[in-house]
C-alpha cells in the first residue's frame, strides 16, 4: 500500500506548489517554498520520480525569476530617470501598498496594492527631490509598471515550475498489476548436437 502514501505525498506537494504561487503574487518566495516541497518529496519518495535533474531545473527557474523580477522592476523607473532614492521610494511603497489592499481583495488587491504603492512611493521621493510634478508622475508610471511586469514574470515562472512538478513528480507506474512486472526473456543457448545430414 506504499502507492497510496507516494499519491498523498504527491496531492501535498501540488498544495505546496499552489500556495507558492499565491505567495509569488505576493512577491514573497513562493518559488522557493515550491523547490523546498519538491525536495521533500524527492527525498521521501527517494527520488524514484522527482530526482536530482528535475530539483537542479527547479533551482535555476526560481534563481532566473528573482533576478527578472529585480530587473524589471527597478528597469521601469529607471528608464524614465528614476534616481536611486526613487527606486528605493517606489519598492519601499509597493510593499506598504500590498499589505495594505491585500486585506480587501486576496491576490488581486495585493497585485493592485504593489502598483499603486510603487507609484505612490516613487513619486514622493522624486517629488521631495525637486522633481517636476510632470516628471515625478513619469516615475511613478515607470516604477508601477515595472513591479507589474516583475510579478508577472515571476508567476509565470512559478507556472512553468508547477508544470515540471506535476509532469515528473506524479507517481503513475505504481498503478502495475500484481505479477505485471516483466522480466527480460533469456535465451540459452542449445547444448543439442545437430546432425547433419550425409
Amino acid at each position: 500500500m506504499h502507492w497510496v502514501l507516494y499519491w498523498l505525498y504527491f496531492l501535498l506537494l501540488l498544495v505546496t506548489d499552489i500556495c507558492g504561487l499565491v505567495l509569488a503574487a505576493f512577491t514573497l518566495p513562493g518559488l522557493w517554498l515550491m523547490l523546498a516541497g519538491a525536495a521533500i518529496y524527492a527525498w521521501l519518495t527517494h527520488g524514484e520520480y522527482l530526482g536530482v535533474h528535475t530539483l537542479i531545473t527547479l533551482l535555476i527557474l526560481a534563481g532566473s525569476a528573482e533576478i527578472a523580477e529585480i530587473f524589471l522592476s527597478g528597469a521601469g523607473a529607471k528608464k524614465a530617470g528614476a534616481s536611486k532614492w526613487g527606486m528605493l521610494g517606489g519598492l519601499a511603497g509597493g510593499i506598504v501598498g500590498g499589505i495594505c489592499l491585500s486585506w480587501l481583495i486576496p491576490v488581486i488587491g495585493t497585485i493592485v496594492g504593489i502598483c499603486l504603492g510603487s507609484f505612490a512611493g516613487a513619486f514622493t521621493i522624486e517629488m521631495a527631490l525637486g522633481q517636476p510634478l510632470s516628471q515625478s508622475a513619469l516615475i511613478g508610471y515607470g516604477a508601477a509598471k515595472g513591479r507589474f511586469s516583475g510579478i508577472l514574470s515571476k508567476i509565470a515562472f512559478g507556472l512553468v515550475m508547477l508544470v515540471i512538478t506535476f509532469c515528473t513528480a506524479m507517481p503513475f507506474h505504481l498503478f502495475k498489476p500484481a505479477g505485471s512486472s516483466a522480466v527480460p526473456a533469456i535465451t540459452v543457448p542449445s547444448t543439442t548436437p545437430t546432425t547433419q545430414a550425409h
